[in-house]
Parts: structure tokens; C-alpha cells; sequence
């Protein structure tokens, strides 16, 4: 049944899972995960050799195509693991933080490992130029403060921010427990835009010098994990309001889609920081709502359609493999389009199932309570089960 006023889209649409969805998979996931790794890889294509688009006429256009794509994880991120914690919590009465912390190095650490001691031989072999301060930065997941970051492992900085996260999140959580969280999350998505707004100031105003970093460090980016964090704090209360119902499931929340591609791209301008950031994250909140909750209309479809969610399943393997393969300075034949791309899929097919289905097996003999009702993992950029 229709909610009234509510109006046919291909957003809304019955509601229930998906035609390939699995019963232990939250529908439309993977699918968002796979359109968000394509915007990072569209990304990082743009300039390379041969590749029809280049940086000279279209760079910033496509810097902000992978950073959106980013940011969509980072809002995945937070509603995936808030939710599996508060399900935890529900059928348990606690978190096991041990717990949450052992599944989380079984499932993310095996295959990142594996990526940097390659990037290690790669650099051995002079392959690649690394130096000890990059692997450093790496190994410690702090890749988000380095202030000069190569381009083989600069992307890892994400990575990081993820991992600062799973350590104060959980904590924090058990902590402070409901609405106390529930009023972090909501703070942090009021300070983050703050933040970013400071370093750039500083940046143009005061001290050129002021390592860029610092705008990709946990503080300047952790309001669009709070996203993910509120909506699922929310999400039980929400679904018993009408208009909420209504909302998510109007044609017209589909220009959330435009008005989160022109916030984006007004980049570091004042307005874009201190307005537009709470309302993309609030945009992305409300189409991750829509997409999941209505699965069985056309986007739905699409989004849940098998060839699409395994590219979100493979979506972390594509991540931490994209950059040694789409490096648009170098004139390498591994790094000429369309050889490249073919290169990143082959990367990370063998990363997926020589290193992170075996270690996914041994964690799911971890698993214990609601854990085993859902079939997701919001590990690192886009981890999948």
C-alpha cells in the first residue's frame, strides 16, 4: 500500500527483497557500493594515457567524481556498522567490543597487508619508488595525515579514516549508549563542516605551508560517517513517521541526485562547506534509505541485478588496487587505458578469492548472535562480505 501523497518513481516501489537479493543481505547495498567504486575508478582513469578524457580539460571534474564516491562509502560505512552494533545490542543487551574488533581484523587486515608487501617487492625490484616513511604511514593506517603521500598508496588514506573510525565508534557507542550517541553522531556532523572551513581559512589566510592532509584527517572528515551513524540510530523511529514514509519513497527525492553533484562540486567555497555538506549528507542518508527499503522498482532492480552487487563485493579489492594501475603521470604500458582498467580487475579478482574469501570463512566462524543476520560488513572503503 501506497503512503498518500506519495507518488510513483523509480525509487519507490513495493518494498521487500530484492529479486537476487540473499535473506541475510540488506538489498541495495552492494549495488550503491558498486556505482560508488565506478565513480572512484572513473576518477582516477581521467588523465591517464590514451584514456579520452584529461586532466587538463576535465581534472576537477574528475577529482570530484572519486571524492563523492568516497564520501558515499564513508555514509555506507556508518549506517552499516551502527546497524549491525545496535542489532548486537538488541539481542544481546551489550556490544562485545573483543568481538567487534576480531572480525574486523580477520575481514579487512589480510587483504590490505597483502597489498602493501607487493607494493613492498614492487619497490625492491625499483618497480615503484616508496619510501620507509610511506610504508610507515601504511601499516599504521595513518596514510590520512601523511603530508606528502604518494600516489601508489595515497588513496589508502580513506582506508584510514575508516579504521579510526571502527576504533572510536564502537567505543563510543557502548559508552554512551542511545540518544547520548545519537546526539555525538548529530554533533559531529555539525563540527565536521566546521573543521574543513578552519583548515581551509587557514590554508588561504594564514599559512600556505599547513600540510594538506590535514583536510582528509579523521577530524575534517568524520561527519559523513556520522551520516550513516545517525540515519541508523534513527532508522527505528523514523519508519513509524508518515512523512518520513512519504519522503523516501517520492519521485522527488530523486533530486537529492543534482543537488548532491553541485554540492560536491562547489568543492572548498564557504557555503559548500558550512551548508552544503549537512545537506548531502543528509541527501545520501535519505537514498540509501530509499534504495534499500525499495528494492523491487527499477533502480532497485538495477542495483541488486547479480553482475552489479559482485562488483560491490568486489568493490574493496578494486579500491586498494586502482592506484598502481591508474596513475596518470606515468607513461608505463600497465598504466595506458584500457590495459589498466582490464589490470585493476584482474588485481583485485586475485585478491578476492586468493586472500579475502578464505579469511572471510574463518570469520564468519566468529560471527555470534545478530552478527549472522546480516551478510554485510562495513569494513574499510566498501568491504563486502
Amino acid at each position: 500500500m501506497r503512503m498518500k501523497g506519495a507518488t510513483a518513481s523509480p525509487l519507490a516501489g513495493p518494498t521487500g527483497p530484492a529479486p537476487n537479493a540473499t535473506a541475510n543481505r540488506m538489498p541495495s547495498l552492494d549495488g550503491l557500493r558498486a556505482i560508488s567504486i565506478l565513480m572512484v575508478c572513473y576518477g582516477h582513469l581521467c588523465g591517464t594515457r590514451h584514456f579520452p578524457i584529461s586532466i587538463a580539460q576535465y581534472g576537477r571534474w574528475c577529482g570530484d567524481v572519486a571524492h563523492l564516491g568516497v564520501l558515499v562509502f564513508f555514509v555506507i560505512s556508518g549506517f552499516l556498522i551502527t546497524s549491525l552494533l545496535m542489532s548486537e545490542r538488541e539481542a544481546t543487551g551489550g556490544v562485545s567490543l573483543k568481538r567487534f574488533y576480531l572480525r574486523r581484523i580477520v575481514r579487512i587486515f589480510p587483504a590490505f597487508y597483502a597489498f602493501v608487501l607487493v607494493m613492498a617487492i614492487a619497490t625492491a625490484a625499483g618497480m615503484t619508488q616508496l619510501s620507509g616513511r610511506d610504508f610507515a604511514y601504511a601499516l599504521t593506517y595513518t596514510v590520512n595525515f601523511e603530508p606528502d603521500r604518494s600516489m601508489q598508496i595515497g588513496h589508502l588514506w580513506s582506508l584510514s579514516v575508516e579504521e579510526q573510525f571502527y576504533l572510536l565508534w564502537p567505543l563510543t557507542l557502548r559508552v554512551l549508549r542511545g540518544r547520548r550517541a545519537l546526539l555525538a553522531a548529530v554533533a559531529a556532523i555539525c563540527v565536521g563542516p566546521l573543521v574543513r572551513f578552519a583548515m581551509h581559512e587557514w590554508i588561504a589566510n594564514v599559512d600556505p605551508h599547513f600540510p594538506a592532509s590535514m583536510l582528509t584527517s579523521f577530524p575534517a572528515m568524520f561527519d559523513y560517517l556520522a551520516a550513516g551513524c545517525a540515519l541508523a540510530l534513527l532508522r527505528p523511529w523514523l519508519l513509524t513517521r508518515a512523512w518520513y514514509l512519504c519522503l523516501t519513497g517520492s519521485r522527488w527525492l530523486l533530486l537529492a541526485v543534482p543537488l548532491v553533484l553541485l554540492v560536491n562540486r562547489m568543492g572548498s567555497q564557504p557555503m559548500a562547506i558550512l551548508l552544503g555538506s549537512p545537506v548531502m549528507n543528509l541527501c545520501l542518508a535519505l537514498l540509501i534509505e530509499a534504495s534499500t527499503r525499495h528494492a523491487r522498482n527499477l533502480v532497485g532492480r538495477f542495483l541488486n541485478w547479480r553482475p552489479v552487487m559482485f562488483l560491490g563485493v568486489l568493490s574493496y579489492s578494486l579500491y586498494l588496487w586502482q592506484m598502481p594501475f591508474l596513475d596518470h603521470r606515468s607513461n608505463a604500458w600497465m598504466n595506458a587505458f584500457p590495459q589498466n582498467l582490464m589490470l585493476v580487475f584482474l588485481a583485485a579478482l586475485a585478491s578476492y578469492f586468493l586472500v579475502e574469501r578464505p579469511f572471510v570463512r574463518l570469520r564468519r566462524r566468529l560471527r555470534s548472535g545478530t552478527d549472522q543476520g546480516c551478510n554485510h560488513d562495513a569494513g574499510g572503503i566498501c568491504i563486502p562480505n
